[in-house]
């Protein structure tokens, strides 16, 4: 296990905001994670798991604990079930299940992150989530202190969410993921991005390395590469509605879309309808392709995040009567354990 002090949290997140942790834990074997937890406990600090950085956000006063860095590594392909250990490339491990033909996340392409964090907010796009491939993940129960495997029925996946980032967040430190593909391909229809670009492009492989291409093409021409542009991905969660909502929401004109993953409205609706799309708010741009996207270009600190996050959000209340959820979790300075990603 390596261990750093002072480390800017912006320095380990793709948002690239935040004061200085403490410490800084890198977890390379299963015997580091109850070591650097003992370490924290000893000194009252609390702690936060990043993988790849992706899904995290620092604030302006730092973390004064520890910060684990999950860099657990290797992979097992045993004919479609993958055990992937959490510290793994996510997008590596969807190109190799392309590559073999195995369909079940071909359209979670380019998402940005480590495989421990994909069942933590139940990664999705294009109609594939992980809670459709999930088998079990082995982890490490800091309540318990034991090292312990977690099914499907144990998880409760709904809409980006998972036990892990609701009712037990921060509780399990994740070690691998199980994975249950099979060959094939996804069927038709696609999520209307997806018809629409097969229409202008007249693609005509939808095997699962043809989906991972067109996927790809809508992710680069749409969101920036964080590796690029200061980013966190997908900062707003679209609004999901019951039977009833739904109902007042399409009287009201409102774009409810009825699908598979339940009714929703695109949150970048409201961001456009609002006049926000494009906009440079207090450093924060709004990306002009992807509204629910807020890239970095000249914010410096958590405080000008909050106040764009703000603008956007009571506009939006204000106009349409709904608050937008984020949806990057936040490194908070207390005796509070996080999540990660």
């Amino acid at each position: 296990m390596k261990s750093y002090e002072n480390v800017f949290i912006s320095s380990l997140t793709t948002m690239r905001i935040g004061g200085t942790a403490r410490h800084v834990l890198e977890i390379e074997s299963e015997n580091d994670i109850p070591e650097a937890y003992n370490f924290a406990s000893a000194y009252w600090y609390p702690t936060y798991i990043i993988g790849g950085g992706a899904n995290t956000i620092g604030r302006d006063e730092g973390l004064d604990g520890v910060i684990l860095l999950n860099r657990l590594r290797g992979f097992n392909d045993n004919n479609g079930t993958f055990t992937i250990m959490a510290g793994e490339n996510w997008d590596t491990i969807v190109e190799y299940a392309c590559e073999k033909g195995y369909t079940g996340i071909e359209a979670l392409s380019r998402i940005p992150g480590l495989v421990g964090a994909a069942p933590v907010q139940n990664i999705g796009a294009y109609g594939q989530d992980i809670s459709g491939v999930f088998k079990s993940a082995r982890a490490y129960d800091t309540a318990t202190h034991s090292f312990i495997t977690l099914e499907k029925k144990d998880m409760q996946f709904a809409y980006r969410k998972s036990i892990m980032n609701t009712m037990m967040k921060g509780r399990f430190f994740i070690i691998s993921v199980t994975l249950e593909l099979k060959k094939g391909q996804m069927t038709r229809p696609f999520y209307n991005s997806v018809e629409k670009y097969i229409e202008d492009y007249g693609a005509t492989d939808f095997s699962p390395k043809g989906m991972r291409g067109i996927v790809s093409a809508l992710r680069a021409d749409k969101l920036p590469d964080p590796r690029e542009k200061a980013s966190s991905g997908s900062f707003f969660k679209n609004v999901y509605l019951d039977p009833i909502e739904s109902e007042k929401a399409e009287e009201k004109g409102y774009p409810v879309h009825r699908g598979r993953d339940g009714n929703k409205i695109n949150s970048a609706w409201f961001i456009e309808q609002c006049g926000f799309k494009g906009q440079l708010l207090y450093g924060m741009r709004v990306n002009p392709k992807a509204p629910l996207v807020l890239i970095n270009e000249s914010a410096g600190t958590y405080a000008n995040l909050a106040r764009a996050r703000a603008m956007i959000t009571s506009t939006i209340y204000d106009k349409f009567g709904y608050w937008l959820e984020q949806e990057p979790v936040e490194i908070i300075n207390t005796k509070n354990r996080g999540a990660q990603r």
